[in-house]
């Protein structure tokens, strides 16, 4: 009895409460039942992702999709039973022409697939690689994501032996667990800029000199948010997150919308030059795509002085890890097919795609999309999402609120110790090494030892007519420059113990076979 009237109490407290606010009309209209609307507006994502929605039908990625990784994190049944349930005719759709004749290879435990190219190469840099995994962790910066998971990405790109972007917040003690770096510089210039924010050669090097860093990117933009700074609040600037970013403790931390450091092509190439001499590493540049005049002024001015970034990733407005405004999110930038098209093109016509090594960033995760892009001229891609979700992340998509159920995407310490380091970290390499060995697999069933080597006329998409056309045609790339001699030379090189000069003679002559249909664009 005392139980219904203490309800009963709380409810006629509640009706009175929703009679008189103003703030909500419908509770105003509709006292106590009108909370149901926000009941059911909050619930709303998870009854979509998991009872209404098709398989194919989420954004950013499907239930197909997350389950995919889900399994090859946990090195569970990737199979899907009864066949496709893809519209294999829809425009966009990738098609891939197997031989008749497949290698049959065994795919190896780790399944390597190196990069087809020696990262720093064109410039003679000190410390020119050649990186051991087509597959890498993209940036994806410790604060906005946990500590234990920035650490589960470290060490799992170490079990993976593949590298591990640092974002653009510096490099933290949660990096330093045996990964291999590539460290990002943003317009704030965390981990390596004064106390005024503008950048410091002397604190690069310092930061350089205490972690395993192969290389340097110089973040110009993201497809997240292009051409949009960001605040992060004084609140959330915790000691560790100042020490890594060089900022003072609870203060707001700017990045501006450009960098300081330069303003200009010209001063671009010099800025990276300068970094590149002081460091011996090899830099490059990351950028989501927008004005094309801006990419083929680079690859004229690189050409005509032989100076200038040692990689280029192409980050397309797909990508995600980075909260940002509406428009700008679903807005601005190119998406990446369109937008690699446009860089590779520039150059390419600059004579620079052989030498420069290519990498792309956006939804390129899964086994069909990678291959895709090593056809049409990425020499390496990068992931954040997949691996993301590798580690926990179901895609609640509150990585903005500072409340991401799962630890993933969050500073809270009660949040961020559900997640494991030691066991996520091992997912985190099943993912890897698993692409990998798709990659592997897709490669040998169409009869070649790489999947970059795939013919270009072997990988069709689905026009908006309905008809299968040749990737290169669709992105507007040409064939010749992403199947020279000199790339499936390296791509040879990378997959197995050929000398130089054999790789050399075994691309001349998968050029020039039908196989290759080496025709172009």
């Amino acid at each position: 009895m005392w139980g219904l009237i203490v309800i009963g109490v709380f409810l006629l407290l509640v009706f009175i409460h929703d009679s008189v606010q103003k703030r909500h009309s419908i509770l105003r209209t509709y006292p106590v039942i009108g909370h149901l609307r926000f009941l059911l507006e909050k619930i709303g994502p998870e009854l979509r992702q998991y009872i209404v929605a098709h398989n194919e039908e989420e954004r950013p990625f499907n239930r197909d999709e997350r389950r995919w990784v889900y399994s090859t994190a946990k090195q569970q049944n990737t199979y899907f039973g009864f066949g496709t349930d893809d519209e294999i005719d829809k425009p966009g759709h990738i098609t891939f022409r197997h031989s008749p004749f497949p290698l049959g290879r065994t795919v190896p435990a780790e399944a390597p697939l190196g990069c087809g190219k020696v990262m720093g190469a064109w410039r003679d840099r000190e410390k020119a690689f050649r990186p051991a995994s087509i597959v890498n962790v993209s940036a994806m910066s410790f604060g906005s994501l946990s500590g234990t998971a920035i650490e589960a990405l470290n060490r799992g790109a170490k079990l993976a032996g593949c590298m591990h972007n640092t974002g653009e917040g510096g490099v933290s003690k949660y990096h330093r667990s045996g990964g291999d770096l590539v460290f990002q510089m943003g317009t704030g210039y965390f981990g390596c800029r004064n106390p005024d924010g503008t950048f410091s050669m002397d604190r690069l090097l310092e930061t350089v000199d205490g972690a395993p860093v192969r290389s340097i990117e110089v973040k110009l933009s993201q497809g997240a948010k292009p051409g949009v700074g960001g605040l992060l609040p004084g609140a959330k600037v915790s000691p560790e997150i100042a020490e890594a970013r060089g900022v003072p403790v609870g203060k707001d931390v700017v990045s501006p919308s450009r960098h300081s450091a330069f303003g200009s092509v010209a001063e671009l190439v010099n800025f990276v030059e300068e970094v590149a001499g002081a460091t011996g590493l090899p830099v490059g540049i990351k950028s989501a795509v927008g004005q094309e005049a801006f990419w083929t002024e680079l690859a004229q001015h690189m050409a005509e002085t032989r100076r200038g970034p040692d990689f280029v990733t192409v980050d397309g407005a797909e990508g995600g890890t980075g909260a940002g405004p509406l428009v700008f999110t679903d807005h601005v930038a190119l998406p990446f097919w369109r937008a690699f098209g446009i860089v590779h093109r520039a150059f390419g016509e600059a004579g620079l795609t052989d030498q420069i090594v290519m990498i792309g960033s956006a939804k390129l995760g899964f086994p069909a999309p990678a291959a895709l892009a090593f056809n049409i001229g990425v020499d390496m891609i990068g992931v954040a999402r997949e691996p993301m979700m590798a580690i926990g992340c179901i895609q609640a998509q509150r990585c903005h609120t500072d409340h991401c159920p799962t630890g993933v995407a969050t500073q809270n310490k009660w949040l961020s110790r559900g997640l494991d380091p030691t066991l996520k970290s091992a997912r985190l390499a099943n993912y890897v090494i698993g692409l990998r060995k798709e990659l592997f697999r897709l490669a040998d069933a169409c009869g070649v030892e790489h999947p970059g080597l795939i013919g270009g006329d072997n990988v069709n998409v689905v026009s908006p007519f309905g008809d299968l056309i040749p990737a290169h045609h669709a992105f507007g790339v040409m064939q010749e420059r992403t199947h020279s001699p000199a790339r499936l030379a390296g791509l040879l090189e990378a997959v197995s113990a050929r000398s130089a000069e054999d790789a050399q003679a075994d691309a001349e002559a998968l050029a020039d076979s039908p196989a290759s249909n080496s025709s172009a664009a």
